[in-house]
């Protein structure tokens, strides 16, 4: 088993069907007890990552371990300890939601007495202890949703892999999704892999986010790490634009307190700072007596990184 706190180990991890390279050479560590975001459009590479982890296709090159276990060489041993929601969820129709249930339950050679019990908590979990006995072609795609969830719990895994969770939800569905996940996450200590190209579900749950790319990980980390080292330090940026800007009204700018840089361009002005300092600018601005046409604050890193790279996807 791990003799650390590192759940999933990527190292040089690659993926070629035919002559395209789908994963490239990926590195990446996620922790235990970790909500952890692989965000990326359509086509990145964040499927394969996923088959890979749960040892159902094999690494061209590099490796893959989930809890110590190599996920080529030892995939049932993986499996036992991980869930996985696909973003379309497969159930039998015709049978009820605990039917659904017993039959995983039973795949997952839990014992014939503790079936029930388990079946009702993890009912309980997802909110859908009155459904049990209906008929699951009567759901609607948020309760079946939440039924994957309960369906991935029965086995009380280590590890939960979504992929695209709240894709085709309704505000309201998306919300009772990402909530459950926070909570599992809090109360269990599960560690969840999201995988998804939208930045709301990221910007919502995942406390760290790589961004996968034509198969390689651009960058990792903290949302807020990863608009330090894009916009060169600071949590803020306060855009202005004034009706003239001098090099004097720059200076007097830098040395506000916890202003980090300024950027001119034109009668724009880029502030990055590490704390709102927007009444502080004002009355700069007004004791020069220039007139600012409009100031707004970004604190949004995540979307401009995204569209960065993406924005030629």
């Amino acid at each position: 088993m791990n003799d650390n706190n590192n759940l999933i180990i990527s190292k040089n991890l690659s993926k070629k069907y035919k002559e395209t390279l789908v994963v490239d050479n990926l590195n990446l560590t996620i922790k235990k007890g970790e909500i952890f975001g692989l965000l990326g459009p359509n086509g990145a590479g964040k499927s394969t990552f996923i088959l890979m982890t749960l040892g159902l296709t094999e690494p061209t090159s590099g490796s893959i371990s989930v809890a110590g276990f190599d996920s080529t060489r030892e995939p049932l041993k993986v499996k036992r300890i991980t869930g996985y929601l696909p973003e379309k969820v497969g159930f039998y129709d015709d049978m009820t939601a605990k039917g659904n249930l017993a039959y995983t339950a039973e795949l997952n050679n839990i014992p014939f007495r503790e079936i029930p019990k388990k079946i009702d908590e993890a009912l309980e979990i997802v909110a859908l202890s009155k459904n049990k006995n209906q008929i699951v072609k009567t759901f609607s795609k948020g309760m079946k949703q939440r039924l994957g969830i309960a369906d991935v719990l029965i086995k009380e895994p280590e590890l939960i892999i979504f992929d695209e969770p709240t894709e085709g939800l309704d505000v309201k569905v998306a919300n009772q999704m990402l909530q459950t996940i926070l909570d599992l996450n809090k109360k269990k200590n599960i560690t969840f892999l999201l995988s998804s190209h939208q930045l709301n579900l990221m910007q919502r749950v995942c406390p760290r986010v790589g961004i996968l790319s034509k198969g390689k990980l651009i960058t990792e980390g903290t949302v807020e790490s990863l608009g330090r080292n894009m916009f060169g330090g600071g949590k803020y940026r306060i855009e202005l634009e004034l009706e003239k800007v001098s090099e004097k009204i720059i200076e007097k700018l830098k040395k506000l307190d916890k202003v980090v840089n300024v950027i001119r361009n034109d009668n724009k002005i880029q502030i990055v700072c590490d704390k709102d300092i927007r009444q502080d600018i004002s009355r700069l601005i007004s004791a020069e007596g220039i007139l600012m046409t409009r100031m707004d604050m970004k604190q949004d890193a995540l979307e401009e990184i995204y569209l960065k790279y993406f924005k030629e996807e």
